[in-house]
């Protein structure tokens, strides 16, 4: 019988099409279940996107289909995208965290405000608390609200001169997403 902890070790290996991460550090992955079927175990998948309309979905969706499809005994994959609870940068774990910071890309800390400096838009364009991934200086700035996707932006180190990301947070009432 497939277990959720074998299912979760697959989830595990499946990418962020969009970030250097895996589904599960990112936090997208809110319940998995395994019921007989009768041509072969039926496996649900429900998923946290990052925001309502993420143009992301079809492939991560896709990539679940195949991956958890793959496991023994397995007749059929169904996943759900779950809008409530929605998802928050709070889900990520440690070692996404780790991840995204060692590629450029920084995350609130757990817990914080929407409002916090570099987590909404009264952030200031001058000098931030916002930690340079790179270097570690505190001497950054918001560059731009708009990033690569709705759920990051960009902020610009006068220490080593280069561009990083910052994830967004958004209010735990805020359907919008990142």
């Amino acid at each position: 019988m497939t277990t959720t902890d074998s299912i979760f070790d697959v989830l595990s290996t499946i990418p962020d099409p969009e970030m250097p991460i895996s589904i599960t550090d990112l936090g997208l992955v809110e319940d998995v279940r395994v019921e007989a079927g009768p041509e072969g175990e039926v496996v649900s998948v429900d998923i946290l996107p990052t925001f309502v309309g993420c143009p992301a979905l079809d492939m991560i969706r896709g990539d679940i289909e195949n991956s958890v499809g793959s496991m023994p005994g397995v007749g059929s994959v169904r996943v759900s995208f779950l809008y409530d609870p929605p998802w928050t940068v709070d889900r990520i774990t440690d070692a996404g965290r780790e991840s995204l910071r060692e590629h450029g890309v920084t995350v609130p800390e757990r817990g914080g405000r929407p409002d916090d400096t570099g987590d909404g838009g009264t952030t200031p364009l001058g000098t931030s608390a916002v930690k340079c991934p790179f270097c570690g200086s505190d001497r950054t700035r918001l560059d731009s609200p708009f990033g690569p996707t709705r759920c990051r932006m960009i902020f610009y180190c006068d220490g080593c001169r280069n561009t990083f990301e910052r994830l967004k947070r958004v209010a735990s009432d805020d359907h919008s997403g990142c």
